[in-house]
């Protein structure tokens, strides 16, 4: 597998909405791992492990027309895997 990390900030109104709830919902339905946070800012952060395909292919859902609340921009950063265990929601 040539797996992958990806950490994407999403702006917009996405909390309180159920945002972190479709992430998972994604992420868990192509088999990936890490996370979905608030941020104190209003933003949403979204980690996720896996193979590099299933990993692009959430990413081009997280503002998508699935994609509860109002998404207004997705910034994705790459960094080196860290071996996440699990999905979950903070």
């Amino acid at each position: 597998m040539n797996a992958t990390r990806a950490v994407a900030v999403v702006t917009g109104h996405v909390q309180g909405v159920g945002y972190r709830w479709f992430v998972r919902s994604l992420a868990e339905s192509a088999g990936l791992t890490g996370s979905a946070r608030n941020l104190p800012d209003g933003r949403v952060e979204v980690v996720l492990e896996g193979a590099a395909d299933d990993v692009a292919a959430v990413l081009d859902q997280l503002d998508g027309p699935r994609a509860p609340g109002s998404v207004r921009r997705v910034d994705v950063r790459h960094e080196p895997v860290r071996g996440c265990r699990q999905f979950t929601t903070e």
